[in-house]
């Protein structure tokens, strides 16, 4: 593999460009594998989702109350239905109780609601007390009501949510065919971050560990996270040797005299793909192909600047769309909202700006610098604003922030 010429620099990637790039890096979806219900949380379905069964399976009672067989009023009889249970046929003029969800006998039943019987106890008569007698199929979920055995339920690429996980229990699934999420590494460069306490002797907090994390954990499994002095043998050691499919660093990304990424990734074989992007905040980000791993898998790494809301628009222009890519998911579309204020932007670059959604229109928020993160905290998302800015009364593609 090439190694990283210092003396040629690579042209500047517009920000469509450098997600577009970032995409095509990933090459194809990670390979598909079975998962568990319970393990297959997050990932995304490698194939469509078809229905191994009629939802609901048979008729049943979307009411408690009493399964009806005929006009009232009715002769009762049995213990009852309960949800699991199997009922016995229902002769015309009779009726049994029934639970919501349990199965309905067979034949022409409806369902009498609770509060709309009566009992004659020592009897055992079941009047009826609805405003209008209750006709064959009243209150019953019939099957196939929701979906036919067969039927296609999702489409690939659908991420596996605790919903998804409902509806393939449902469906008759105790696994899922799903991509391998890729792994992850996190490697916060610079002597000068703490991991706890108060900012002390020039010294400050590491606010990009807990943010980023959760971040890539969107699309990808983070599975470890390292601090990494500023020492070149180190940082190379730490890039040629990382176990994961996508390394993503933190700073190092200028020239300074303890900037050594360009060297580190030069000495590990690395092909750069994108050196800059023209994109404010976060310009001086990078991807790069690393060299592969021992069992032949392909390895990627994002360097992200080092300043916490920098380092959030190169995760959204270039980790994001890598990680969905090789996630198997589909890439996240915009949201279109209008604006009533001026949202300025760069003169030449495109610019991420955290913005406050409501009803449907953005209005932008301070605290907006490359190394503040009050906007962010706030920000619904990330209005993605033209070189030049968008006058007010205009649209803007807005990117919406992480959720829990």
């Amino acid at each position: 593999m090439k190694l990283i010429s210092t003396d040629t620099a690579l042209p500047v990637k517009t920000w469509a460009q450098a997600r577009d790039t970032a995409r095509d890096a990933a090459g194809e979806p990670l390979p598909a594998v079975a998962r568990d219900l319970a393990e297959a949380l997050g990932h995304a379905l490698a194939e469509p989702l078809v229905a191994l069964t009629d939802l609901p399976p048979f008729d049943t009672s979307a009411m408690d109350g009493w399964a009806v067989a005929g006009p009232g009023p009715w002769r009762l009889g049995g213990t009852g239905v309960l949800a699991g249970g199997r009922p016995e046929p229902l002769a015309e003029g009779t009726a049994v109780n029934i639970a919501t969800g349990a199965q309905l006998p067979p034949g022409p039943i409806a369902v009498l609601r609770r509060e709309h019987g009566q009992v004659e106890t020592s009897a055992r008569i079941l009047f009826d007390r609805a405003p209008s007698p209750p006709a064959p199929g009243r209150d019953v979920r019939p099957r196939g009501q929701e979906c036919r055995s067969g039927e296609p339920l999702l489409p690939a690429g659908t991420t596996v949510t605790p919903a998804v996980l409902g509806l393939a229990a449902a469906a008759g699934y105790d696994r899922l065919v799903v991509h391998r999420r890729p792994t992850v590494e996190l490697l916060v460069l610079g002597d000068e971050l703490l991991d706890s306490g108060l900012p002390r002797n020039g010294a400050v907090r590491d606010a990009l560990s807990p943010l980023l994390q959760p971040w890539l954990r969107c699309s990808g499994d983070v599975i470890g996270r390292r601090r990494i002095s500023d020492d070149f043998e180190l940082l190379h050691d730490a890039i040629r040797h990382s176990p994961a499919d996508v390394v993503v660093t933190t700073g190092s990304t200028a020239a300074g005299p303890v900037d050594f990424l360009h060297e580190a990734l030069g000495a590990a074989g690395a092909r750069l793909l994108i050196d800059s992007v023209a994109v404010r905040p976060g310009h001086p980000m990078l991807l790069a192909e690393l060299p592969q791993s021992a069992d032949g898998r392909n390895r990627r790494l994002v360097e992200l600047p080092g300043n916490p809301l920098a380092a959030v628009a190169g995760t959204v222009t270039l980790a994001s769309p890598l990680l969905r890519r090789l996630n198997g998911q589909p890439e996240a579309e915009p949201q279109r909202v209008a604006v009533q204020v001026e949202l300025p932007g760069h003169p030449r670059n495109t610019r991420l700006l955290p913005v406050l959604l409501r009803e449907n229109t953005a209005a932008p928020l301070p605290f907006d610098g490359p190394a503040m993160l009050r906007g962010l905290a706030l920000a619904d998302g990330l209005a993605v604003v033209p070189p030049g800015g968008v006058p007010s009364g205009s649209t803007v593609d807005v990117l919406e922030m992480p959720r829990p």
